[in-house]
């Protein structure tokens, strides 16, 4: 990680969680807390004057959504990583965060400040988090789009999500990948981190990033929750 603090926008309609959690990260030195904001129309504004490197983001707030908001931001500065606070456990909100582009998801249940902050520490270098409790939700609700039976709070959405788009030709994305491609995707699945990829493939976590923006771009997806549950789905 580099010696640059890792800058920060917090957006949360709640002052005092928000202030919390403000404090929290300004007592590490690793983070620098660059902007606050109450609501999304706040934050989309804010953020023209100073791109923080991560967005941590409640989901529910009144006006414009945490994953509206997210999704707006990403559409602007794609290189931007979004993680979503929440109290909900609700897979639709999940499955939206995912969809929106979001390379995390915390619930504000967790009372284990160190868990946050790594947690943020490992979307700076490309790793993505999802409580491992929701992980089979998720999975569920990409197998039912898979399927053709999508649920009904996304049936007209379903088309446009990027896990759920079948090639023109059967298995037409696996082969655009190059045999390390998918060997390096194959552990992503698993849950491994960038550097237990590293060492399970005996290359650099550079070059594993690397890797990582390639089959990005040739999946045409947002992140790697969503490789690593297309991969799935395919495999399955």
């Amino acid at each position: 990680m580099s010696d640059k603090p890792i800058q920060i926008m917090l957006v949360d309609d709640h002052l005092l969680f928000r202030e919390g959690i403000s404090s929290l990260l300004k007592r590490d030195a690793r983070f620098e807390v660059l902007s606050e904001a109450d609501d999304g129309a706040s934050a989309l504004e804010i953020i023209k004057e100073a791109i923080p490197d991560i967005v941590l983001m409640d989901v529910h707030m009144p006006g414009m959504s945490g994953i509206e908001t997210a999704r707006k931001m990403l559409e602007t500065y794609p290189k931007l990583k979004v993680i979503m606070i929440t109290a909900s456990e609700k897979e639709d909100d999940l499955f939206d965060a995912v969809k929106a582009g979001a390379q995390g998801y915390i619930l504000k249940t967790v009372t284990d400040s160190k868990y946050m902050r790594d947690a943020i520490c490992r979307v700076s270098e490309g790793e993505a988090i999802i409580p491992p409790a929701m992980v089979p939700q998720l999975l569920n609700e990409f197998a039912s789009l898979s399927d053709g039976q999508p649920k009904k709070a996304h049936k007209e959405e379903a088309a446009t999500i990027p896990v759920a788009q079948a090639p023109e030709e059967e298995g037409l994305e696996i082969t655009l990948l190059t045999p390390r491609e998918n060997q390096v995707l194959a552990l992503v699945a698993q849950g491994l981190k960038n550097k237990e990829i590293a060492e399970e493939l005996f290359i650099s976590e550079n070059t594993v990033r690397s890797h990582l923006r390639f089959i990005l771009d040739k999946l045409h997806m947002n992140n790697r929750v969503q490789a690593a549950l297309w991969y799935q789905q395919k495999k399955d």
